[in-house]
């Protein structure tokens, strides 16, 4: 990657079907071929400055930003961090009012992590030195009650932050802005979950009622490949810990759901990848906010009592499987036939929005337009359709095996320098637009993932 961005190396990469050699770059695959549709230099640059001149504007037109990010934002400068802050409306159109703006929710955040995360410890004696709380203490509003109770929930919150994006070393790299300094009795959590974890195993069964073995032994498997950090320092995923933890403590309905932290890594990832200091040290405040702001959007396909109404993970599933038939009836016809059901791919597609099926560079890139689009969920379930045309070929041909393990285990082209037929990611998402919702939208059986320098697409028949 390039514009100041972590060269971010995947062990498992792409090939012709989908992988690259193992220990290849994204860097490496981006200077195989010319790009097809590539703008022109004066062009580029010109779509940079246009993005510099509203983002320096005292006050920005947001339909107009909203349009050009929808094309897709610019890599380098922040100019990213700072079109989804005001996409998603942390941030207001008025840029004389960010400072204060600024100012005032980042120390919100800072009060809200002193006071979800508990030390016990502090309420254990009276001033007079009389023992007042204890770890046995029966009473369900103590300290130490309360100090249990989350810990089943920072569990598992720590087991998924642990593992996120294994492929990409930021997340267990140390941050240069560690936040030891809250509150002198804080300690980190990571070490709250080590001290208290034993392994040991319990019968689950998932939100779709499949049967499984839940185990609460630490996972670990990750830290051999990673030197130890020192005292006073934490690494990127603890902070997305801390992020998610506040989150839970402060949204009891929902609480947390595994694969929120899918959704939150890309979007810390992100903001902490702009240029300045001012707004790189408090990426994670920004991050919680942003996070709740989407949360409220589409915190309805994670609420379990949810998943069966029109608002739930049941309704958008169906919503995808209708515009599926409306777009494509012989493949839809072909699913029914098979027994394929959106279940066994959609839920992940639609919960996580797609963060688990591209890598994180093309996903930016789709999470341009799926921010700037007034009818977000919409725009997903469009996107997720074309996801289902493009390898139509494929669907048909397998049998419900080969069918289900292709949707997913989702695959890209990888095309020969030689390759023609190939379609941009720009033109494919502005004919995709939710706000239009044209039947041009599914039409086309191709889809092309990648940044404005990333080649992964699927071609035209």
């Amino acid at each position: 990657m390039q514009n100041g961005m972590e060269t971010a190396k995947y062990t498992r990469g792409r090939s012709r079907e989908g992988e690259l050699p193992k220990g290849r770059s994204l860097e490496s695959r981006n200077t195989a071929a010319p790009l097809a549709a590539a703008p022109e230099m004066a062009s580029r640059r010109a779509w940079l400055e246009d993005f510099r001149h509203m983002l320096s504007s005292e006050a920005i037109d947001f339909e107009r930003l909203r349009t050009r990010c929808f094309q897709g934002c610019p890599d380098g400068e922040g100019i990213r961090a700072t079109c989804w802050k005001i996409l998603l409306g942390y941030l207001p159109p008025d840029t004389s009012s960010w400072e204060a703006v600024l100012e005032s929710k980042r120390a919100l955040y800072h009060q809200l992590v002193k006071e979800t995360i508990i030390n016990p410890h502090e309420d254990e004696e009276s001033d007079s030195g009389e023992v007042v709380d204890h770890p046995l203490n029966p009473n369900p509003e103590s300290s130490w009650n309360r100090f249990f109770v989350d810990n089943q929930v920072l569990l598992q919150i720590d087991h998924d932050t642990r593992r996120l994006y294994p492929d990409l070393s930021f997340f267990q790299q140390p941050t240069p802005y560690p936040r030891a300094s809250y509150s002198a009795g804080m300690e980190a959590l990571k070490k709250r979950v080590e001290r208290s974890s034993l392994p040991s195993q319990r019968v689950g069964t998932t939100r779709m009622g499949i049967i499984n073995m839940k185990s609460t032994a630490k996972y670990s498997s990750l830290e051999k490949y990673y030197l130890p950090l020192k005292e006073g320092e934490e690494a990127h995923w603890e902070v997305v810990e801390r992020i998610l933890f506040v989150h839970a403590k402060c949204n009891k309905g929902i609480g947390y759901v595994q694969g929120m932290n899918e959704v939150i890594g890309p979007l810390y990832y992100v903001f902490f990848q702009h240029p300045d200091v001012r707004w790189k040290e408090h990426a994670e405040a920004d991050t919680s906010f942003c996070f709740s702001a989407l949360m409220a959007e589409i915190g309805d396909v994670f609420t379990k009592k949810l998943d069966s109404a029109h608002l739930g993970i049941g309704g958008a599933m169906r919503s995808l499987m209708q515009l599926l038939k409306d777009k494509d009836p012989v493949l839809s016809k072909n699913f029914v036939k098979k027994g394929v059901e959106p279940q066994f791919f959609g839920f992940r597609w639609i919960t996580l929005l797609l963060s688990q099926e591209f890598l994180l560079p093309e996903l930016m890139r789709i999470w341009d337009s799926l921010f700037a689009d007034a009818n977000r969920f919409d725009f997903l379930l469009y996107m997720c359709c074309s996801m289902i045309i493009s390898v139509r070929e494929k669907l048909i041909a397998g049998d419900f095996a080969e069918a289900v393990k292709l949707l997913q285990v989702y695959t890209v082209f990888i095309p020969g320098p030689q390759e023609t037929g190939l379609v941009t990611i720009e033109q494919f998402i502005v004919g995709c637009s939710a706000s239009s919702l044209s039947s041009s939208c599914a039409k086309r059986p191709f889809l092309f993932v990648g940044t404005l320098s990333s080649r992964s697409c699927i071609r035209t028949r």
